[in-house]
């Protein structure tokens, strides 16, 4: 008599019939051996400190990136985008309300007809970036965006934090889009943007004002996006172009109708409210860093992602300027109007149709806006699911529409329930500190990546001096900015921190790369991403110090989070614990 296969070879000779995507057991949210009994769990934060200082130094490789992570979402995301595709994703992303809504606020108050030298900053700064999100999207094309390229080079514990603070700001950012989108259609209907809204007297004011249509944008905007990425792209571009004519429009109108007395004096604030405006302004660069997360799903990487970022981005700094600089022709600044400054200025110039064609555009870049912006929450949510630091039911990609549709579904309702409830004002003032603290941390990532490869650095002294280089730059960036925001030692004092960040990256110029990009890579590196450090570390100094505070009560709420549930998760999976009885179970 034959002896009875073992079930490893009864599950090789006959595999079990895959599982249903729609599935809600225990083993899909927490299949880790740490959650799997109360006595587990206690000796897993018995050992919170020793887990946690593991995960403080451990960091993830490109491999298990591009090639282990993703088999937790059970079946692969489609690879059907290319160049033309993310040019338009991301310009569908990025030209949303923002230049309509901040360019005539900091055009009056803070920066008059230099408003135009506001907007070449900030997308000086974002063109850095670019170049930065490129060269990793290219090296390591997944889902995760800035969360994997961290988690790679700067460790999980960072690559946490920054994701976190990213999520949550754009699901804030999807709530108060989809705000704007009911006051802009509401005013257009009846003059009144609070139409569409129900008071409710018992709430707290900023909470009492409920806004179902703003929560059904919501709902068909990610219902669209979890429905198909090639559907969604081929929508985004050709309203998309439809909407860059609209832009083109607005254009010649206001340099026909500009007035060159309008552009005097060119900057009644100062140098100073420039670069304020420019921190404020920044916002209408925000959102390309989603299109860095499309990278899983584009056909050609190495020549598809550099064209569509860079081209888009900086196709984007000249529209903003030309936008800009058109505003301030028609109108004296003393006279712009801060809360609509298009639709007033065409009135102002007698052409009082154009309102309601810059209202269109508005909405139509909002929409786009919200399209792009789920697709990329969930394509980041899908990774940090893949790593277990949240339960991996949200890493699953539907078999059919090759999308992430549990992860679409948590970004969708977080969103749609704080747009309910949250009014405009209190979501404007939603931390710009999180997205310049990402692009900060992306510009230090690329730099270690660069000079610092834990196989081939054997000598710990090029180590410690590419540690000090970056500690100098970031620093006297630091520095810069205080002195400069202070007024302290005048201009001699943020002259000297400036030399003094120019020698450092001088140094590290000069030490040996112990990595070069297989295929294409950012240029002038270290000076890239050693300006993009300055130039983000400079535009979070200009912000109001209530930024910091709710970036650091957000921060501390993902820290619990973290030391509580994505320490043991990440811990278990990493380590192996518990992974031969999960394959035995599935396979």
């Amino acid at each position: 008599m034959e002896p009875p296969a073992s079930s490893a070879t009864a599950a090789t000779a006959a595999p079990s019939k895959p599982r249903s995507y729609w599935r809600w057991s225990k083993r899909d949210f927490f299949p880790e051996p740490s959650f799997q009994t109360g006595e587990t769990y206690r000796n897993a934060l018995a050992n919170t400190c020793p887990r946690l200082k593991d995960r403080l130094l451990n960091r993830s490789t490109d491999s298990h990136e591009l090639l282990v992570l993703p088999k937790a979402s059970e079946n692969r995301m489609a690879r059907i985008l290319t160049w033309w595709d993310l040019t338009w994703l991301a310009f569908g992303s990025v030209v949303g309300s923002g230049i309509f809504v901040v360019t005539g606020q900091e055009a009056r108050f803070h920066a008059g007809p230099a408003i135009v030298l506001s907007y070449a900053a900030s997308g000086f700064s974002a063109l850095l970036s670019a170049f930065i999100y490129a060269e990793f999207a290219v090296e390591v094309p997944v889902a995760g965006g800035s969360f994997s390229f961290l988690r790679i080079e700067l460790g999980d514990f960072l690559a946490f934090i920054a994701a976190g603070n990213i999520l949550l700001e754009a699901l804030v950012g999807a709530a108060g889009l989809g705000r704007s989108w009911s006051s802009y259609f509401a005013t257009m209907i009846k003059n009144d943007s609070e139409f569409f809204r129900i008071r409710i007297n018992s709430f707290k004011d900023g909470f009492n004002m409920l806004d179902p249509l703003a929560v059904a944008v919501l709902l068909i905007t990610n219902g669209i996006a979890a429905s198909g990425t090639r559907k969604t792209s081929i929508l985004t571009w050709i309203t998309s172009i439809a909407t860059t004519l609209v832009i083109a429009f607005i254009i010649v109108v206001g340099f026909i109708h500009g007035k060159s007395s309008n552009l005097t004096p060119f900057l009644p604030y100062g140098v100073k409210g420039v670069f304020n405006a420019a921190a404020v302004v920044y916002w209408s660069y925000t959102g390309f860093d989603m299109v860095a997360t499309m990278a899983e799903e584009t056909k050609k990487p190495s020549r598809d992602i550099p064209i569509g970022l860079i081209g888009s981005m900086s196709m984007i700094t000249v529209v903003y300027c030309l936008m800009a600089l058109a505003l301030v022709m028609m109108v004296n600044y003393t006279e712009i109007d801060a809360e609509a400054a298009y639709s007033v200025a065409f009135v102002q110039i007698g052409m009082n149709w154009g309102k309601y064609l810059v209202s269109i555009c508005a909405l139509k870049g909002m929409t786009t806006s919200l399209l792009v912006g789920s697709m990329g929450q969930a394509r980041y949510t899908t990774q940090i699911a893949r790593s277990h630091m949240i339960p991996p039911f949200f890493a699953l990609v539907h078999p059919k529409t090759g999308t992430p549709i549990n992860a679409t579904l948590l970004t969708t309702l977080s969103s749609c329930v704080v747009a309910l409830f949250t009014s405009l004002d209190v979501l404007s003032s939603v931390f710009s500190v999180s997205t310049l603290f990402i692009f900060l941390l992306m510009a230090i990532a690329l730099l270690v990546r660069r000079y610092y490869v834990r196989e081939a650095t054997d000598d710990k002294s090029d180590f410690w001096k590419v540690l000090l280089c970056l500690f100098v730059v970031v620093a006297s960036c630091i520095v810069g900015t205080v002195f400069w925001n202070s007024g302290l030692f005048g201009w001699i004092g943020y002259t000297v921190a400036a030399c003094v960040w120019f020698l450092a990256t001088l140094v590290m110029s000069l030490l040996p790369k112990k990595r070069q990009p297989k295929v294409w890579g950012a240029p002038l590196v270290p000076w890239v991403p050693s300006l993009s450090i300055a130039t983000n570390l400079f535009l979070m100094g200009s912000l109001g110090y209530e930024a910091f505070y709710r970036f650091l009560i957000c921060t501390g709420v993902m820290l619990v989070y973290y030391i509580f549930i994505g320490v043991h998760a990440t811990y278990d999976v990493d380590h192996g614990i518990g992974q031969e009885s999960k394959h035995d179970e599935v396979y």
